[in-house]
């Protein structure tokens, strides 16, 4: 996966949180609804945000970034802020 592929991922991920709060606005989707599947977006955000970085870091370091794996979601929401 390129860096472009991430960035892509992250841009789609947006879009559906925007889809995702016009329909809960538009009483189209139940809130609770909304906010499982938001949490489950908001997740996979991390996941890609965390690639990103450690893949630059890897780069910038001048090791290949290629050979970053995807953390675990529970790895990338412990991370302390």
């Amino acid at each position: 996966m390129s860096e472009q592929d991430i960035l892509a991922s992250i841009r789609r991920l947006v879009d559906t949180e925007h889809q995702l709060r016009a329909k809960t606005e538009a009483g189209e989707l139940d809130p609770e609804q909304e906010q499982t599947q938001l949490a489950a977006i908001e997740e996979t955000l991390d996941q890609c945000w965390d690639l990103l970085r450690q893949r630059r870091a890897r780069r910038d370091a001048g090791l290949p970034p290629d050979e970053v794996p995807v953390s675990p979601a529970g790895q990338v929401e412990g991370y302390l802020q």
